[in-house]
Order: structure tokens, then sequence, then C-alpha cells
């Protein structure tokens, strides 16, 4: 063939690669996990802020005259950290409502008015009353009967009057399940957000005027309600057993504002 002339196609030789020997995983991405740096400050904020809050919850702060002052030297102590996420955690209960920040004097647990607390009343009435006419149809038999056994060693009055504080305690976690067996989350936040003070009043009234022995029968009729399923009954033994209450606060309890 001269130079310059062109190959006729009959006569080229064409270098086709055999497919299957090539390796083409060499040029596919290979799966790699993707991950950020955790930020170790944040976590440690948030336990923080979990612990003084469960913490503070758990206050019977209407116990004594004063307001509850929360010392920021003593908690971090307790918890083994630095004051900083003490600070930032008071800060975010502050903005919360449980915690007020005093400039020169320091952070206290909010306490409530007479007229707050009766608010307050009537609005856990209305979640609660709601939350048993929901556990008549999403709780499980099992978990209604868990209601019943929370009494069982209260067999009368002056049985739950002999242990009046474990007794207030199992009052308390009575009525936080029947809020919890409504199965709806947002119920169960708003309530949560009360809880502070309910707890609280509870643990106080409960020791006043043989509140005791109205509260067992209480109880069990709202325990038998929901058992039976029956969603009217509950929902109207719930509402009465907080008007109760409501009724008490107003009428006699003279050591709120």
């Amino acid at each position: 063939m001269q130079v310059g002339s062109i190959a006729h196609p009959e006569h080229m030789v064409y270098c086709i690669p055999d497919i299957a020997s090539l390796d083409l995983r060499q040029d596919m991405p290979k799966p790699a996990i993707k991950l950020r740096p955790l930020n170790v400050n944040s976590v440690l904020k948030d336990k923080v802020y979990e612990a003084l809050k469960a913490a503070i919850s758990l206050m019977d702060i209407y116990a004594d005259e004063d307001t509850p002052k929360l010392d920021e030297r003593r908690l971090a102590e307790e918890l083994g950290v630095s004051r900083t996420p003490i600070r930032e955690a008071l800060s975010r209960l502050e903005q919360e409502g449980l915690v007020q920040n005093i400039p020169r004097r320091g952070a206290f647990v909010v306490r409530k008015t007479k007229k707050e607390i009766l608010e307050m009343i009537c609005v856990w009435g209305a979640l609660e009353s709601l939350a048993a006419r929901m556990a008549t149809k999403y709780a499980s038999d099992e978990e209604l009967a868990g209601l019943r056994k929370m009494f069982t060693t209260f067999k009368d009055s002056e049985g739950a009057s002999a242990h009046i504080d474990e007794y207030s305690e199992k009052n308390i976690s009575f009525h936080q399940t029947i809020i919890s067996l409504s199965k709806c989350d947002l119920l169960v936040e708003i309530a949560e957000r009360l809880f502070i003070h309910m707890h609280s009043i509870r643990s106080r009234t409960i020791k006043e005027r043989h509140r005791v022995t109205g509260s067992i029968i209480d109880h069990i009729h709202i325990i038998e309600a929901l058992e039976k399923r029956d969603a009217e009954l509950s929902e109207r033994y719930v509402r009465e057993h907080t008007d109760n209450l409501k009724e008490h606060v107003n009428n006699y309890v003279g050591w709120l504002e």
C-alpha cells in the first residue's frame, strides 16, 4: 500500500476487546458510609437539660413558702459537669416557663398562682378525660389491668393513709398512665407541660381533709369503666375526679397566692 493511500475496509483489522475480560468494577464508585462528626458538646447539653427537667418535675415545689432556688455550683457538682451546660440548660428551661433567672439573685423554679393552678387543673381534666375515652379504644387489656395492679397493696383508705407517700406516688402514676394510654403523642406532650405543677398539687392535697378515701373510690370507678371499655362513663368519671380536685383547691387551699 502506497503512502497516502486509504486501505479498503475489507483489508482493515479491527481490535474488539473481550467484554467479559474487562473489570467494570474498577470504574464504579464504591459504597461508602457517610457520617458527620458528633458534636459532643450538644450531646452533653441535652443530657444536662433532660436531667434538670426530670429532677424539677419530681420536686414538691409548693412544699415550702419560699420559691425553690437552683444553685448552679451545686447542680454542676452533682452532675459532674462544668457550670456552662448548667447555665444553658437553665436558659432552655426558662424559655419553657419552668425556671426564672433573676439578675444578681439566681435561678428559681417557677410557681403558679392559685388562679393559674385552677386553670391548669381544668385543662388537665379535659386532657385526661379525653385520654380515658381514647384508652377504651386503643389500650390493651393488659395495659388496663396494670391500672388495677397499682393499688393492690392498698386494700382500703386506712392502708393508703398509713403509707400516704407511697399512695401519693401511685396516684400520680395512675393519672400519668391514663394520659399515656391515649396513644396520642400530642396529647401526652401537652400534658407533660402541666405535669410539674399537677404533680406537686396532687402530692400535697392528697394528704388534706381525708381526700385519700374519695381518691380510692374514684379510682375504682374509673378502672371499672375503662375495663368495660365504656368511653362515656370513663370520660365522665375522670372529669368528675378532676373537678373534685379543683373544688378542693378552690375552697381549702390557702397556701397558694
